[in-house]
C-alpha cells in the first residue's frame, strides 16, 4: 500500500509537510503588479472559488488586488456581490473594443479589492478576436496603465484554452493551477503545459508557473494520497503547501456574494485561503 502523505493541520487548514522553495526576489521586495492567471482548463477544480477567496484574502492581508474576471459565466462578478446584468463596462469592452481597465474595473465592498467585472456579452469575445488586430495583447494593452496600481492583479480564467485564456497567460508573470483531488486530476495538464511553453516562446517570455493548488482535499481518503504523489510528479518543487478542503461554507458564500472570509470567517475554507494568501506573499519574497 502507498505511504500516507505527511500532513500537518494549523489554523484548522490541512497542509502538506513539503515547503515549496522561496520565490524570486521581486524589485524592492514587493510584488507591486505582479499578474497572476488561474487556469485549468478542467472545469470545476475550484478556479473562481480561489480567484474569489485568494482575492479577499490578500486583501485582508493589506495588499491592493485587481480581481480580473475573463470567464463568459461570470461567477467571480456575482461571486463579489456584482449583478452581472446591464454592466455598461466589462471585460468585454476591453477585448473586443479596446477599452482600459480604468474605464470598466469597479471598487467592491471588500477590502483593498476591485473588480474588473464579465457579463454574458464576454460569451462572444472568443468569435469576435479572430478578425481582430493583435488579438492576444489586447487583455494585456488594457491592463498595462493600471498595473503598478496594485500589489496583485489575479485573473479567473475560463475553463478552455481559446483566445480569451491565450490573452491571460500573455499579460501574467505566472500562472496557479488548482487541480481538483479526484481520480481524473491530471487529464489535460500536458496540453495546458504544451499551451504555455507555446505563449513563453512567442508571446511571453517571462511567465512561469506560480504553483498547484489542492482543492477539495480529504487526507483520509487513500485516493487523495495517490493524486498528491501524481501531481507533485508531474510539478516537482510547485505544489502548494497549503491545501483547499472541502468545506461547506465555501460553497455557501457565493450564493450571498461574497467570499467565504466574509461570510464566515472562522471557517475552515477562511483559514486556508488566509494562509494560502501567506504562503504566496512569503514565497514571492
Amino acid at each position: 500500500s502507498r505511504p500516507r502523505h505527511r500532513i500537518r493541520k494549523a489554523s484548522g487548514c490541512p497542509r502538506l509537510g513539503e515547503q515549496r522553495p522561496a520565490g524570486r526576489k521581486s524589485p524592492g521586495g514587493t510584488d507591486l503588479g505582479r499578474v497572476i492567471a488561474i487556469t485549468n482548463q478542467k472545469g470545476g477544480v475550484g478556479k473562481t472559488t480561489t480567484a474569489v477567496n485568494l482575492a479577499a484574502s490578500l486583501g485582508d492581508r493589506g495588499r491592493r488586488v485587481l480581481l480580473v474576471d475573463t470567464d463568459p459565466q461570470g461567477n467571480s462578478t456575482s461571486g463579489l456581490g456584482v449583478n452581472k446584468k446591464g454592466l455598461e463596462h466589462s471585460t468585454y469592452h476591453m477585448l473586443v473594443e479596446g477599452e482600459r481597465a480604468d474605464a470598466a474595473k469597479i471598487s467592491t465592498q471588500f477590502r483593498n479589492v476591485d473588480l474588473l467585472p464579465a457579463g454574458i456579452d464576454l460569451a462572444a469575445a472568443e468569435i469576435e478576436l479572430v478578425d481582430l488586430p493583435e488579438r492576444v495583447f489586447r487583455l494585456r494593452a488594457g491592463l498595462l496603465p493600471v498595473k503598478e496600481q496594485y500589489d496583485y492583479i489575479l485573473i479567473d480564467c475560463p475553463p478552455s484554452l481559446g483566445l480569451i485564456t491565450l490573452n491571460a497567460l500573455a499579460v501574467s508573470d505566472s500562472l496557479l493551477i488548482p487541480i481538483q483531488c479526484e481520480y481524473y486530476a491530471l487529464e489535460g495538464l500536458s496540453q495546458l503545459m504544451a499551451t504555455v511553453r507555446q505563449v513563453k516562446r512567442l508571446y511571453n517570455p517571462r511567465i512561469d508557473v506560480e504553483g498547484v493548488l489542492l482543492t477539495m482535499f480529504d487526507g483520509r481518503l487513500n485516493l487523495t494520497n495517490q493524486v498528491v504523489d501524481e501531481v507533485k510528479k508531474f510539478f516537482p518543487k510547485k505544489v502548494f503547501a497549503t491545501v483547499i478542503p472541502r468545506n461547506v461554507r465555501l460553497s455557501e458564500a457565493p450564493g450571498f456574494g461574497m467570499p467565504v472570509l466574509y461570510y464566515d470567517r472562522a471557517s475552515r475554507g477562511a483559514a486556508c485561503y488566509l494562509e494560502l494568501a501567506d504562503e504566496l506573499m512569503k514565497n514571492r519574497r
